[in-house]
């Protein structure tokens, strides 16, 4: 819905946030639609202000956020929400995919992950999903770049994920309906490696951190089963284990094609043998693709259970 405060070229504004074409800065209505037009907006209009862009929306209050990133220049379009009442709530802050490839990035939105995101609710926690820098709706650098496939820089990449996880972590702790410890990093893919890279920097307040299908590299050239320098990835996690001390989950599907049970099953145990605490779950087959499973709505028993699980044993 057009917002008649606005100038139309606002409104107008809807899908990817490219730098180089089409500064959207409402993103609520990004959120909602593929495609963007490039309206010349004009440069005296203020953009908004950093924190919720809108009333909350149906029983999980769901709302749209923009949140700083100071290390990146930009802000992050965030989606959060959250159970009833006033809180304060613990935080879960769910970290994307994302993908080397910058056209996959600015052309298609970062999964919702929805039904993660209300699962969380239920239990108790506000949930918040910022969009990292350089993926639509956020746009930016992507400072998360591997560099490759013959020498990746897998410490690096999850450090860069790490550090806008961190920033998210930092603003929404400042909101008054947001308790100040006992928060759950849950990242997925490139978004659980962030995650885990998140964990060996002890950040003070995070309780806990579920890693769904982590790691980089996957489907190297477009192959399913090839991987980019598998031993830098085993070599990566056992780097992050050597100083991460918040407990973790690490959930895998027998089928993902990405990270195979025997690859993901050594990064766990790089990460144990380092000194990290770690606890791995290998589900069964999930569809064609096991990669996905937390998005898919017939395998939540399946990591629910786990997750449940985990979070009770976690102080």
């Amino acid at each position: 819905m057009a917002d008649a405060s606005l100038p139309e070229s606002y409104n107008l504004c809807m899908g990817s946030l490219r730098p180089d074409t089409c500064r959207c800065v409402i993103f609520a209505v990004c959120f909602l639609a593929a495609g963007c037009a490039s309206p010349a907006l004009d440069p005296s209009w203020p953009e908004p202000k950093p924190g919720a862009q809108g009333a909350p929306q149906g029983p999980a209050h769901e709302q749209r956020w923009l949140i700083p990133d100071p290390a990146a220049g930009v802000t992050m379009a965030a989606t959060l929400w959250r159970p009833d009442g006033a809180g304060p709530f613990p935080l879960a802050v769910i970290a994307h995919a994302s993908s080397q490839d910058a056209a996959a990035r600015n052309d298609d939105p970062a999964p919702k992950y929805r039904q993660l995101a209300l699962w969380f609710v239920r239990h108790g926690y506000a949930v918040v999903l910022p969009v990292r820098p350089g993926q639509a709706p956020t746009g930016g650098p992507y400072r998360e770049d591997q560099f490759g496939c013959v020498n990746p820089v897998y410490i690096e990449s999850g450090l860069a994920t790490a550090e806008a996880l961190d920033a998210a972590l930092s603003y929404m702790w400042a909101q008054s309906f947001v308790r100040k410890e006992g928060a759950v990093i849950v990242g997925q893919s490139a978004g659980g490696w962030g995650a885990l890279a998140l964990a060996s920097e002890n950040p003070p307040g995070v309780r806990a951190i579920v890693n769904f299908s982590g790691g980089r590299g996957g489907h190297a050239g477009n192959r399913p089963g090839v991987n980019c320098a598998s031993e830098k990835l085993v070599a990566a996690a056992a780097h992050f284990g050597a100083s991460a001390r918040v407990p973790s989950l690490w959930l895998y599907a027998g089928n993902d094609s990405y990270f195979s049970p025997a690859l993901s099953r050594q990064m766990a145990d790089a990460w144990r043998a380092a000194g990290g605490k770690a606890e791995y779950d290998l589900l069964p087959p999930q569809r064609d693709e096991g990669h996905f499973f937390v998005e898919y709505p017939e395998s939540a028993a399946a990591w629910s259970t786990q997750v449940e699980s985990f979070l009770a044993r976690t102080p």
